[in-house]
């Protein structure tokens, strides 16, 4: 598959990934902080990378994106690298391999299968997983993902297998009946049962990520986005406060309201 002249441009990017590899090899051979280094001592590191690159994405800073994804490859190498070194496998293993996988998994590209919607390719994907010896559908779902990541991969692999509400609506409904239902925990008793009342709730935010799937909004990225802008909203609030030489605590709710829609209506 290797073209048999390759641009200048692909030229460029396979120099500066032998530059990368070369100089792995003499950081691990010589730095004493990447000698010591071990698979585990990296994980959280790559752990941080990974949401700083996140952060970038959503903040759409494209030089940001470059610097973060630089970080990101240079942990791929690492671990590569570290591996190469108990001869369990090396960077051309790790990429051969996907290359492997990509092709497998896409016969409608490199084989006779056909598949000529996004939900046909995704229900292509699952039925292959299923048939490389995964026991479920929702085995390939990482145990250690934060759990609304996690609701919204569960939904998505359960409907690559066909399991899924038809139509919009259905889905709203679900969300109304988890409501009221969560409600009904609150109102029903003087006394809260406080294990029930996180399940229903449970089941509620389950209910919302669903139907936000069901509308094509990822509700990872909706809930930052939101977090961001209460962020952004909140240090307007404080700077406005500081200017008028005011503490918040000393501040009543409806005067620190007055900068909160200031807030809003600067579009902080």
């Amino acid at each position: 598959m290797m073209p048999e002249t390759l641009t200048p441009r692909r030229q460029a990017q396979l120099a500066a990934f032998d530059r990368l590899l070369t100089i792995m090899d003499e950081l691990r051979a010589q730095c004493p902080w990447d000698r010591k280094q071990t698979m585990d001592s990296l994980r959280h590191l790559t752990i941080e990378e990974t949401y700083e690159l996140s952060d970038a994405i959503l903040d759409n800073d494209l030089t940001e994106v470059k610097k973060e994804l630089g970080d990101v490859m240079l942990h791929l190498v690492f671990y590569s690298k570290i591996a190469s070194e108990s001869a369990a496998f090396d960077v051309a293993d790790v990429l051969n391999g996907i290359c492997d996988k990509l092709i497998a998994r896409h016969p409608h590209i490199y084989g006779d299968t056909k598949a000529d919607t996004e939900e046909q390719v995704k229900q292509n994907w699952e039925q292959l997983k299923l048939k490389e010896g995964n026991r479920s559908v929702l085995s390939g779902v990482p145990g250690s993902l934060p759990a609304l990541v996690k609701a919204m991969r569960i939904q998505e692999k359960a409907r690559g297998a066909g399991f899924d509400w038809e139509e919009k609506e259905q889905v709203w409904e679900k969300v109304r009946e988890e409501m009221e239902e969560f409600q009904e925990e609150f109102n029903a008793a003087e006394t809260i049962d406080a294990a029930k009342a996180e399940g229903e709730f449970g089941d509620l935010l389950f209910s919302l990520v669903n139907y936000a799937r069901f509308i094509d909004i990822n509700p990872e990225t909706a809930l930052e986005r939101t977090n961001k802008k209460f962020i952004r909203r909140f240090q307007h609030l404080e700077k406005r406060a500081k200017e008028q030489g005011k503490a918040l605590h000393d501040m009543t709710l409806a005067e620190m309201d007055v900068f909160w829609e200031e807030a809003k209506t600067e579009a902080v």
